[in-house]
């Protein structure tokens, strides 16, 4: 009998392995951080090979640490950091070059000749994006272009390229699929939405040749079987999705207008939108969330590139709280931030306000300003950047949310929660499993192979509820504060 499906976790901070049992219960975890590299300002990489090796450790850590034969387990689904882009020789399997990461800003020279070129109404039309560093396609061009000055005894045919889940399932499967997912193929600014193929058009203006682009699959398909000399026998690969889109799913918002929020490295909020691809006005993204049974389905997203990330740079960099957990305890020395807000926009900021240039801010100190008002501050800019989202997204949608679903690891923190429902006015739910993420990737798989039925995720798991306790008229001004200070760290770095 088949007891488990294990679930891959590839983040931007850690590589993670979950396996779950029937009845989604969590049976083990392993966790590995690995290093992050930041070789220029605003420049952020990471090894591809420590990525695989730290997530085959962890693999192998989970299935031992439990005493669980690979025999045992059903199928693997895989989740990953998106828009993280590998170009590696697909004779050698070595990359040519760090992963270059989600959070990077060295293209965006290469998207402003984009907007030159009047290219933006055709990437949002066709690709459901923005013309942004943020995405894959001006990263790959960038890694070509260096190849070219640097090593030009490599050939273009001889590249394969591929986001994290690809460089993945290339690894586990030797070589044997170069494949990636609908969901993780929409965030390429390459891969046309519509038509479902990569397009022809984004491909000549960014100078990408079609022969080093992966397969797309269904996000609950067929990826291969992994190598028996990893586990000691073959696995089935049958689930893929982005991140985000898996934490959609995972948190079963299976129909068209039930939203979730994850609080990771970034901040990410998506709306189910059903069959039919909706175009924001507001400065989201359109994007496939997964594609099962010959069928896509659609989701508006909003990204906040830094939330969990702020409060590792209270940690790493200000060193004014030793853990991420710390955070609420300090934070809850003071009754508010007394006035001063703190704008993390370290690598730009996303939606709805797509600036590059954007740098972070600190306003509103006084003599009597101190850490904890500052730690209390940082959580705060973690609620209000997700209200910016939630005001866009509903506008777009035409739709009023009476709900916010919650995951990932801030959502740990009942003060942060608290506040966010405080300052939406609107009930937050905290699933009881915070491993939404995984989770997700673990239905797509189980789904396809029939370990699990739909009627059978179709219950909801406990959530923790968060109800607004703060008066409209306070609400307002700490929400007309927050938005008069992104405006002061607008294009800061725009000389």
């Amino acid at each position: 009998m088949k007891k488990y499906i294990l679930a891959i976790d590839q983040g931007t901070t850690s590589s993670r392995a979950i396996i779950f049992d029937k009845n989604e219960k969590i049976v083990g975890i392993a966790q590995k951080e690995f290093t992050q590299y930041f070789p220029q300002s605003g420049w952020v990489e990471h090894d591809p090979q420590e990525i695989w090796e730290s997530q085959l450790a962890v693999t192998r850590q989970v299935i031992e640490e439990n005493e669980i034969d690979a025999e045992e387990i059903e199928a693997i689904g895989i989740t990953n950091q998106r828009e993280t882009t590998v170009v590696w020789n697909k004779y050698t399997g070595k990359a040519i070059y760090n992963a270059i990461v989600w959070q990077d800003k060295r293209t965006a020279p290469i998207c402003e000749e984009l907007k030159k070129q009047k290219m933006e109404p055709y990437i949002r039309k066709n690709t459901g994006l923005v013309a942004d560093s943020y995405f894959s396609g001006t990263k790959i061009t960038w890694i070509l272009d260096w190849v070219a000055v640097n090593r030009p005894d490599i050939k273009p045919q001889d590249l394969c390229f591929g986001t994290i889940d690809t460089w993945l399932i290339w690894n586990l499967t030797a070589g044997k699929v170069h494949a990636t997912d609908f969901s993780n193929a929409s965030r390429t600014m390459i891969f046309n939405i519509n038509t479902l193929e990569w397009d022809k058009k984004m491909m000549k203006a960014l100078s990408i040749p079609q022969n080093i682009l992966p397969e797309v699959r269904s996000s609950s398909g067929n990826f291969g079987v992994t190598d028996g000399k990893w586990f000691g026998a073959e696995i089935p690969i049958r689930g893929v999705a982005g991140d985000q889109q898996a934490a959609l799913f995972g948190q079963k918002c299976f129909e068209k207008g039930m939203a979730k929020n994850t609080y990771g490295t970034g901040c990410f909020m998506l709306m189910n939108t059903g069959e039919t691809p909706i175009y924001s006005k507001s400065g989201l993204l359109t994007t496939i969330a997964w594609a099962k049974n010959g069928k896509l389905t659609y989701a508006l997203e909003g990204s906040v590139f830094n939330a969990g990330a702020a409060i590792q740079w209270l940690r790493d960099g200000l060193k004014i709280i030793e853990t991420a957990q710390d955070s609420e305890y300090f934070a809850r020395k003071v009754p508010d931030s007394d006035g001063v807000v703190v704008v993390p926009a370290f690598s730009g900021l996303g939606a709805p306000y797509w600036d590059m240039y954007a740098r972070g801010g600190i306003f509103g100190i006084t003599r009597r300003t101190n850490k904890y008002h500052i730690i209390r501050a940082t959580l705060d800019s973690l609620a209000y950047q997700t209200r910016d989202i939630l005001e866009a997204m509903e506008n777009d949608a035409e739709t009023a949310l009476s709900t916010l679903r919650v995951d990932g690891g801030a959502t740990a923190n009942s003060l942060l929660m608290q506040f966010q429902s405080d300052i939406l006015g609107k009930t937050v739910e905290r699933a009881q499993n915070k491993e939404c993420t995984a989770l997700g990737a673990a239905y797509l798989a189980g789904l396809f192979t029939g370990f699990w039925k739909k009627e059978d995720l179709e219950s909801v798991s406990a959530f923790h509820t968060f109800q607004p306790a703060l008066d409209t008229e306070t609400r307002t001004q700490k929400y007309k504060r927050w938005k008069k200070a992104v405006e002061k760290c607008k294009d800061w770095e725009n000389d």
